[in-house]
């Protein structure tokens, strides 16, 4: 075991009672869980199946995986639990399967399909066109935000001021029903079904309490109502828990995450102890008074101050820039000299802001410099909607009890059919216990159905069967695939829901691109069984993709991304952009006076940093169509001058000084020199 630091070490060996880790950035938080859990397997003697860690990212989980594995050997850990919040929810739901209201074909639907349900239920309710393109983005807020703090449909008129919000509560009775009637769940319901059935089902939570004998929760401070109560019914009155957080890294409220899940630990473990992790082991002691002073202009449960044995470090330098452009010009130039200076790679370098539009001129300014580059937390190739559909075809081909596949492609292009055609053949099919696609060839559906709708949904179910036959082990797949692509009118779909010939030609070689993946993957498989169309579905489906697309890119480049998508990461010169008032803090929050959490943002944007740190401010910026000129964020203010190397205001300061003392001074610095020549 590596050795830890003695508040590391009491927090890995305490096992008593109810604890919470406080857990500053770069404090070796994961050094602590994954110690502990080998401390309670090889000297607490707790069976490896009764132990259970969730955390908030695949990512985080295979690193946690990996670095038990790294500690000890293999059969120790047999049966270990290891999964995000969602991963665990789904085996909850898997093994408890007859305590729920699904079959166990359930499907899970992406944002991209509640979404699509969501447009349907609105525009048979009238709510059509750009209106509901507007409201759609509300309605999936309201329904999240609802289910993550447990409140049922009929609750959730009562939590409402605001008479024209009422449709919301309707619209989330709605797809509720609809969803039990496609037989599927939404990303929520992972999390918000299991809590359910705890709470209420006294049997099954015993079960549960005695399965687990201990759990570990990382990245605490990113937990909303639904996930705490999960923790709450798993644990139970004993307690056997370590959770570790950060309050001043919680920047995730916008998505449900409750900081105060904190202070309500106190609460109800009474018995909890809180034990501090201030050494920071990734950056110098300049950065991390920084980001301290900052954090100190917030409220605090619990009171901590990073430190390291790093050394001061150098200064953190402020830019100021005449506009935008030539921020941009000046943070690639900055980069590409400071790299040629001292010989560095470009991997070392990261560029943060608090929005997605901060990075367009960047692109070009960077691009134009020949810079190489990756941008983060942009839209991955597999999440484009055409890939999506295209996918969607494959899956439900592969699988035709792939409902959430179903449901994707079926109206897609527009076959003409409706949520209450669509509603009835769900309901069709949970009373038959048949799949969607089952249904549409199943002959009962006509007493179901208008002949038309019927028509339409036997075509497409004898379409999708005769491609099912054809693909299978035919030993030149691709060609095959392109020509059902072109006979669902799919092509034809995306040209002429393209807005502009640029999208339309950029859709169209990403699906492409797509069917060069297939091909290679087929060229690349060495046995003929991974050679089918079904082995390379089946390894493009189960693949996250957007983690294999960023793995694929984690070459040699300067990182580009928002802060949010720069949590838990580090790199050892840090540029953040953009430090004024209505972008850091961003306007939405002044508005909400929500600063608080902009500040945690600001935070975690300064403790990414290793060796230095570089913010920028732009005196004027454009925003619609203008050039406006800018006020710097209050942050700068909130920084210690000592550390800081800000030749602007340095300039500014001295302008502003009292010309009679600045003349004085003058005056007698002239004496002095006057009389030291006379000796």
């Amino acid at each position: 075991m590596s050795k830890l630091n003695p508040k590391q070490q009491e927090a890995m060996t305490y096992v008593s009672g109810p604890l919470l880790v406080l857990a500053g950035a770069g404090s070796g938080k994961t050094s602590v869980i994954t110690q502990k859990i080998a401390y309670l397997i090889e000297q607490c003697n707790v069976p490896a199946e009764r132990i259970t860690a969730v955390t908030f990212t695949n990512k985080a989980a295979r690193e946690m995986k990996a670095r038990v594995s790294s500690l000890m050997p293999k059969e120790k850990t047999r049966g270990l639990t290891v999964s995000t919040f969602h991963q665990f929810g789904l085996q909850f739901l898997r093994y408890e399967l007859l305590h729920t209201p699904l079959k166990g074909n359930f499907s899970i639907m992406d944002a991209d399909d509640s979404k699509r349900l969501l447009m349907e239920l609105m525009m048979r309710d009238n709510l059509s066109g750009a209106e509901s393109r507007e409201l759609v983005g509300k309605a999936i807020k309201f329904i999240s935000d609802w289910k993550n703090d447990l409140i049922e449909p009929e609750k959730a008129m009562e939590t409402l001021d605001d008479p024209e919000d009422m449709i919301f509560a309707t619209l989330y009775a709605l797809y509720e029903r609809n969803l039990r009637a496609y037989n599927a769940v939404d990303f929520d319901d992972l999390i918000v079904l299991p809590a359910k059935i705890l709470r209420e089902n006294a049997q099954l939570r015993d079960k549960w309490q005695n399965r687990i004998r201990y759990l570990l929760v990382d990245e605490y401070q990113d937990t909303n109502t639904a996930q705490y109560e999960l923790i709450k019914l798993i644990v139970g009155p004993t307690g056997k828990f370590t959770v570790v957080g950060d309050d001043d890294q919680s920047i995730y409220a916008w998505r449900g995450a409750r900081p105060e899940n904190m202070a309500l630990l106190k609460e109800d473990f009474p018995k909890l102890k809180v034990i501090k992790l201030e050494q920071n082991y990734r950056s110098t002691n300049r950065i991390l008074n920084a980001a301290n002073t900052v954090i100190m202009n917030n409220e605090h449960l619990f009171e901590k101050a990073l430190w390291s044995d790093k050394g001061q470090g150098e200064k953190i330098r402020i830019i100021n820039c005449r506009n935008d452009d030539d921020e941009s010009e000046r943070v690639a130039k900055e980069i590409i000299t400071h790299k040629l200076r001292h010989g560095n790679e470009w991997e070392q370098y990261a560029v943060l802001y608090r929005s997605n539009f901060q990075a367009r001129m960047l692109e070009a300014q960077l691009r134009q410099l020949q810079i190489p580059y990756k941008l983060s937390g942009g839209q991955s190739f597999f999440a484009r909607s055409e890939i999506k559909d295209v996918m969607g075809y494959l899956r439900l081909i592969l699988n035709p009890e792939d409902d959430s596949a179903f449901l994707r492609i079926v109206n897609t292009p527009k076959r003409g059919l409706g949520p209450a055609t669509l509603e009835k053949l769900g309901l069709f099919s949970q009373e038959h216990n048949i799949s969607l696609l089952a249904s549409c060839t199943h002959g009962g559906l006509s007493h179901v159905l208008p002949i038309k709708a019927y028509s339409t949904l036997k075509e497409f179910g004898d379409f999708i069967e005769h491609y099912t036959r054809e693909l299978d082990q035919h030993p030149d797949p691709v060609p095959l695939v392109r020509q059902m692509i072109d006979e669902t009118g799919y092509i034809d779909f995306v040209r002429s829901d393209s807005k502009t010939p640029q999208q339309e030609k950029n859709r169209l070689d990403n699906i492409e691109v797509l069917y060069t993946s297939i091909q290679a993957l087929i060229n690349r498989a060495e046995d003929d069984d991974d050679k089918t169309i079904d082995a390379v579905i089946r390894k493009l489906v189960l693949l996250d993709m957007l983690e294999q697309q960023q793995e694929e890119e984690n070459t040699n480049k300067v990182n580009l991304m928002t802060l949010h998508a720069a949590k838990g990461l580090e790199f050892d010169f840090v540029y953040i952009m953009g430090l004024e008032e209505e972008l850091l803090p961003h306007r939405n929050s002044i508005i909400a006076e929500t600063i608080e959490e902009e500040r945690r943002l600001m935070y975690v944007g300064i403790t990414r940093a290793r060796r230095e740190l570089t913010l920028t401010l732009a005196a004027q910026r454009r925003g619609g169509g203008q050039m406006r000129t800018t006020t710097q964020s209050r942050f700068l203010e909130e920084l210690p001058e000592e550390h800081l190397d800000w030749p602007a205001n340095a300039k500014k300061k001295k302008a502003e000084r009292d010309p009679t003392v600045v003349a004085n001074e003058y005056m007698s610095n002239i004496k002095a020199l006057l009389k030291q020549k006379n000796k």
